[in-house]
């Protein structure tokens, strides 16, 4: 069962679209750019954190800057589809630092996963260890981007 969704008022909706923005913002920079006193925006921050609105706080790094230019999409189909053969495949691509997303779908495959990584060969490295050698896995289609038009993190509020 998903957690009930939060009743986000006007204030709430500025802060988490400042700090989806920019999340260095010190308390009392945000502050001035939401428009409230320092200490109601502390208590808003805490409450959003709190209740798991915002889920945490990163730096986003540019793949291409640390030598992680290839991106895949790829779509896993696996032979069995028990929640317990699912579940261990989901602990087997958590477990891969290149693994950015995996999202269990339907219709069509089971898993879509993005992945970052260096290079073809890294691929192909990753590609056996999580798919080739998993017993489980029937069916592996990827797609590798050729140039990337957008990329955001930003959610509408």
């Amino acid at each position: 069962m998903s957690a009930p969704e939060h009743d986000l008022d006007d204030l709430d909706r500025r802060i988490l679209n400042t700090l989806q923005v920019d999340a260095s913002h010190n308390n009392t920079e945000l502050a001035v750019l939401v428009h409230v006193s320092a200490p109601t925006c502390l208590r808003r921050v805490k409450h959003l954190t709190e209740t798991g609105v915002i889920a945490r706080q990163v730096v986003i790094v540019a793949p291409e800057k640390i030598g992680a230019r290839l991106t895949a999409i790829v779509e896993i189909s696996l032979d069995v589809q028990a929640v317990e053969r699912m579940d261990a495949f989901e602990l087997l691509v958590a477990g891969e630092a290149a693994v950015m997303q995996c999202y269990r779908v339907a219709p069509g495959p089971d898993f879509v996963l993005v992945v970052q990584i260096a290079d073809m060969p890294a691929y192909n490295a990753l590609a056996h260890r999580l798919f080739t050698s998993h017993a489980n896995v029937r069916n592996v289609k990827a797609y590798f981007s050729t140039f990337r038009s957008k990329f955001e993190t930003r959610i509408a509020v």
